[in-house]
């Protein structure tokens, strides 16, 4: 996409219509930002696109047909972001971008694009808001909103089955978690082709904590070796480093303290070539403890 294109795009609709920087962007961002929108030093998310489309008296998709090869739909991008702010964290973020798609008729008259946003609301219900329950059945909502008991499960319906079983782990109704996660394995196997590599990775290691739980040790090993498989097969690194902690944390339960000692040090390996040190100082002290584990083992 040219979003240069997009920018000057604006500044000629605010300019048509009598629009200030300053007053284009208020209650949307701030002068300076509409500035470098114009610019094309960068681009807007698409709420702030959103709401820029509505004070100049356009449809937002009138945006992302502007010199667009290949076309990148607005809903493609409202999904991106959510994804973005998802993965690291950012839920307050990410509730405002709910907030804000919530008075959009593009979302709202569309199940499966509501559908999108209950699903994230959701999250922060229970990220932020710490309810739990309401956060289940939210995610409810939003699965049955496309559900289709004669159609396979879509990628989106399996993500959301995932959340509900994580939460149900949560709680400790690891039996509920477990049938949830064989759901979406059997999905899987109706779904020949999987853009998100990752639902795979997720529900093998998801499967393998709730074995874990149940003390059936040796099961969860098999599913993250499974997991493992999978991710060298499909060349993608996501989970690597928690499968093999994973693994690791079996084998401390079975008091097989080299064997743990040794998928841990695997996992550092990975955590350390992704710059993640929240795991890695976690994996230290984790070490620490299985080694005094294993000196105080009888011989």
């Amino acid at each position: 996409m040219d979003y240069s294109l997009i920018g000057k795009k604006i500044k000629e609709l605010r300019k048509v219509v009598g629009l200030t920087q300053g007053e284009l962007g208020e209650g949307i961002c701030t002068q300076a930002l509409i500035s470098r929108i114009e610019k094309g030093d960068i681009y807007p998310n698409a709420t702030a696109l959103y709401q820029i489309s509505k004070k100049l008296g356009v449809d937002v998709n009138y945006f992302f047909e502007i010199g667009m090869t290949p076309r990148l739909d607005y809903i493609q991008e409202v999904d991106r972001q959510l994804k973005k702010l998802r993965v690291k964290l950012k839920f307050e973020e990410l509730m405002e971008m709910v907030k804000a798609e919530e008075k959009n008729p593009i979302f709202i008259k569309d199940n499966e694009n509501l559908q999108l946003l209950l699903w994230h609301k959701g999250i922060y219900i229970f990220e932020v808001e710490k309810k739990r329950e309401e956060a289940i059945s939210t995610f409810y909502k939003a699965f049955h909103l496309t559900y289709d008991q004669k159609k396979a499960l879509s990628e989106r319906e399996m993500e959301i089955l995932l959340s509900i079983g994580a939460l149900e782990f949560s709680g400790e109704n690891y039996n509920q978690s477990f049938d949830i996660y064989n759901r979406v394995k059997k999905g899987l196997k109706t779904n020949i082709k999987l853009n998100d590599k990752s639902i795979k990775t997720r529900l093998l290691y998801n499967i393998a904590r709730v074995l874990t739980r149940l003390g059936k040790y040796r099961e969860s090993i098999e599913r993250c070796e499974e997991a493992i498989k999978w991710c060298l097969e499909e060349e993608h690194l996501y989970g690597l480093g928690q499968l093999h902690y994973h693994i690791g944390y079996n084998y401390e339960l079975e008091e097989s303290y080299d064997k743990a000692l040794e998928y841990l040090d695997q996992s550092f390996l990975i955590f350390e070539m992704l710059r993640d040190k929240k795991y890695l100082t976690y994996l230290i002290k984790k070490k620490e403890e299985i080694i005094i584990k294993k000196e105080m083992q009888p011989s």
